[in-house]
């Protein structure tokens, strides 16, 4: 069995997902979705906290960290119009899943000039990120 590495996570209290204005703070997660008979795909979101508009997705067959990592650069294209470093540093929030802490993820976040955030486990229902979807 795989272990995640002890390491420093910066983690946030559990407050709600509040921004005060957009690409103050994004929220990301992946999950499986039912994809057929007897298959599962996985499902990976980019939201901005604050106007709760979906930036970025990708679906797959795989759950590795290349669907989330598609779908950030997805976000960041749809948000920005280009790849490349942001303008101004902001919070890419997620949860504590073996996809958002591995290398190449937190490497792609760094390259871009994004902060990584993660939820203090078990705290899914007041992070915010789910609360809103029909209205800003």
């Amino acid at each position: 069995m795989k272990k995640r590495p002890v390491g420093f996570r910066p983690r946030v209290q559990a407050l709600p997902s509040v921004a005060a204005e957009p690409n103050q703070r994004w929220a990301t997660d992946l999950c499986r979705i039912w994809a057929g008979q007897d298959d599962l795909g996985h499902l990976a979101l980019v939201m901005d906290c604050c106007t709760r508009e979906l930036l970025g997705r990708h679906l797959s067959r795989s759950g590795k960290s290349k669907t989330d990592e598609s779908a950030l650069e997805h976000a960041l294209i749809h948000r920005f119009g280009c790849l490349g470093r942001v303008p101004q540093r902001f919070l890419l929030r997620s949860d504590n899943g073996l996809v958002f802490t591995s290398h190449s993820y937190t490497a792609l976040v760094k390259r871009y000039g994004l902060q990584q955030e993660f939820i203090t486990p078990y705290t899914r229902g007041r992070t915010g990120w789910w609360r809103g979807w029909a209205t800003p």
